[in-house]
């Protein structure tokens, strides 16, 4: 179904699996082709509640973007490059259902994009989180500019982004990059545990929350009015009745996402 990368549907919850070890699971064209396709897969199967990203092998969670594909391109080739990997970061970051990134060593370039398009990150030991775009004569192209500074504030994200100098596991959840930080044999229970529980809650509810945590650094949006928009949506749900009347009768809640 996809050349570039493994897909299994366990418990809800999609693990996908970026294939190119050889390559250190650089980002080529086809490999966000297959992205932006699987993720029209999470958008849509009703089966998935909840999804992972991941690379294969020890190595490499994306090492970057496949630098060869971007020899002799003009300025508004590069600007249709960026434009396209903004897009598909955009429909991992807006969508309804949870996407987290399981980090399995190297985070750079495309790859530390990608892991912050997704809407939390866990990183084994070995991780390493970077922008060394600057080595190349460029700067990052799909939102990394923004996400880092969103995520780790201006100071920080500047004197990564200028210097292009590589962060560890530590540091990066010292300084908020990520959630946790695991042995890499553990990384991927984590995000499955924790997927199991935000999967046992009311999905319209999950929903509304990365809504209105993204209207917070979304300029067309005001954040607090997409919090009461989505608060007011949920009292018309199914799923608001049954929380409150279960939380009321002393019993476990079962949800419909209706």
């Amino acid at each position: 179904m996809y050349s570039t990368i493994l897909t299994s549907l366990e418990n809800n919850i999609l693990t996908i699996t970026i294939n190119r070890p050889d390559k250190l699971n650089a980002l080529n064209q086809q490999v966000m082709s297959d992205l932006n396709a699987v993720m029209d897969e999470v958008y849509h199967n009703p089966e998935i509640r909840s999804a992972i990203i991941t690379g294969a092998g020890p190595k490499s969670f994306v090492a970057g973007a496949d630098i060869s594909e971007f020899i002799g391109s003009s300025v508004e080739e590069g600007k249709a490059l960026a434009k396209r990997g903004q897009d598909i970061f955009f429909k991992i970051e807006n969508s309804a259902k949870p996407v987290v990134a399981c980090v399995n060593g190297f985070a750079l370039g495309g790859g530390c994009e990608l892991a912050m398009s997704c809407h939390f990150r866990i990183a084994s030991e070995n991780a390493k989180f970077g922008q060394p775009e600057v080595n190349l004569g460029l700067i990052p192209g799909y939102g990394g500019t923004q996400r880092l500074t969103q995520l780790i504030g201006k100071g920080r994200a500047l004197e990564l982004l200028m210097s292009a100098n590589m962060i560890d596991a530590a540091t990066a959840l010292q300084y908020g990059l990520v959630n946790y930080v695991l042995a890499q044999e553990e990384l991927l229970q984590k995000a499955k545990d924790i997927l199991s529980t935000i999967n046992s809650k009311a999905p319209i509810a999950v929903a509304a929350c990365i809504t209105a945590a993204n209207a917070v650094f979304d300029e067309s949006k005001n954040g607090y009015a997409t919090e009461v928009d989505a608060f007011g949506k949920c009292f018309g749900t199914d799923d608001m009745k049954e929380g409150t009347t279960a939380f009321l009768e002393k019993r476990k809640a079962v949800f419909t996402g209706k």
